[in-house]
């Protein structure tokens, strides 16, 4: 059983950390509102597409680091105590991971209105399970420069991190099933986050990322 106080002190913190919304902010320092264009999502993919890669790159880096830190921070903390098991304290990290994640998509900043948390998934799991974060990246590469969709390549990236972990996880032996919920609660949210992509996609109104034609 982890201490409840600090616990609770280091979830508030994630969650506070994730809620920062840094592609509305970029879009800001521009002086556009980023939900206004685009597809209105102040994700980094949208951050690109409107502002371009100087900007967007930057936003997604930011916002990979304030999934990874919290983890981070937590990690770090409980390393530090006394009988602390492992399981403790990844049960520990997964929550603020997970809190993290929660408060990009539903910050409190922009009327609980954020983004899809590809990022910051990504830099949750960075903290979490570097392996397993290899392997979903290796699927969204793969699935991008495949088909084009963002959308589509980050919800198979998604239900790659509790299939990845699963399958790890029967490799070695040993089963954490703290992490595996993480995965399967994060797979799930980023399918919900990207419904309304789905809905283009079926319908063929989703915008692709075109490749660059070669000059001359």
């Amino acid at each position: 059983m982890p201490p409840l106080l600090p616990t609770f002190c280091l979830v508030a913190l994630a969650w506070f950390c994730g809620s920062l919304p840094f592609g509305y902010w970029a879009g800001l320092l521009k002086g556009i509102d980023i939900r206004k264009h685009g597809s209105g999502n102040i994700g980094a993919t949208n951050v690109i597409r409107v502002l371009g890669k100087k900007i967007g790159i930057p936003v997604f880096a930011l916002d990979a680091l304030k999934g990874f830190l919290p983890v981070f921070i937590a990690a770090w903390w409980m390393q530090h105590r006394e009988a602390t098991d492992v399981n403790t304290a990844t049960l520990v990290a997964a929550l603020c991971a997970a809190a993290s994640v929660l408060g990009h998509m539903f910050t409190f900043w922009l009327g609980f209105k954020g983004g899809k948390g590809v990022a910051t998934t990504a830099g949750a799991m960075l903290g979490l399970a570097p392996l397993v974060l290899l392997i979903a990246i290796i699927v969204w590469v793969v699935a991008f420069y495949t088909t084009r969709y963002v959308a589509l390549a980050s919800i198979l990236a998604g239900f790659t991190l509790p299939t990845a972990a699963a399958v790890l996880m029967t490799i070695n032996g040993t089963w954490n099933y703290v992490l595996l919920a993480f995965g399967i609660v994060i797979a799930v949210l980023v399918l919900v986050r990207h419904r309304s992509n789905i809905s283009r996609m079926l319908a063929g109104t989703e915008n692709r990322f075109e490749r660059k034609k070669k000059k001359g």
